[in-house]
Order: structure tokens, then C-alpha cells, then sequence
């Protein structure tokens, strides 16, 4: 069968772009934000601290990952993904405050 191809709308591959963006972008800022506040609230050695900071950044990413394609439209998978952000930013941030840095 010749000539009949159906494409996809452009609005479709839009939304599917964006939540690969933000599955990639958005997901890695949570995990690095995530790794940095675990690591200056955990008490326990420094090192130690960056440690288990680190290997829980990977399920933070993998549940931003989720959170993206899981949500109904890409506009939540973003809003989502920057209240976590702005939320692990301002628990980072009060640890510096707080001189834990």
C-alpha cells in the first residue's frame, strides 16, 4: 500500500519533547539538588554524606524521570519538577545559612 502515511500532529511531538526535556534537564537538577542537601543535612562524616547523597541522587532522578511521563499534560511534568527544585533549593540554602556547608 502506497501513499497513505500517516503522520503525528506537530502539537503531539511538541508535548512529547518537552517531557523529554524536562525528564532530562529537570530530572538532573532535582537529582544534583537533592544529592547537595542530603549530603549537608545528613549527620553523619562528610564523606559519608556525600556518599549516600549521591547514590540517593539516582532515585531522585529515576522518580523525576517517572513524574514526567507519568503526568497528564507536560505542563504539570515542569510545574512539578520546578516546585522540587525550588523546594530542595531553599533546603540547600538554609543549610548554608545555618552554616552546615
Amino acid at each position: 500500500m502506497k501513499g497513505k502515511i500517516s503522520t503525528l500532529p506537530v502539537t503531539y511531538r511538541l508535548a512529547v519533547t518537552s517531557r523529554v526535556l524536562a525528564a532530562v534537564v529537570g530530572g538532573y537538577i532535582v537529582a544534583a539538588l537533592a544529592s547537595v542537601s542530603l549530603s549537608l543535612w545528613l549527620p553523619m562524616a562528610r564523606a559519608e554524606a556525600v556518599v549516600t547523597g549521591m547514590m540517593t541522587s539516582f532515585l531522585a532522578y529515576l522518580v523525576a524521570v517517572l513524574w514526567c511521563f507519568a503526568c497528564r499534560s507536560a505542563w504539570r511534568a515542569w510545574s512539578g519538577l520546578i516546585v522540587a527544585s525550588l523546594v530542595l533549593a531553599a533546603v540547600a540554602g538554609l543549610a548554608h545559612w545555618m552554616g552546615r556547608s
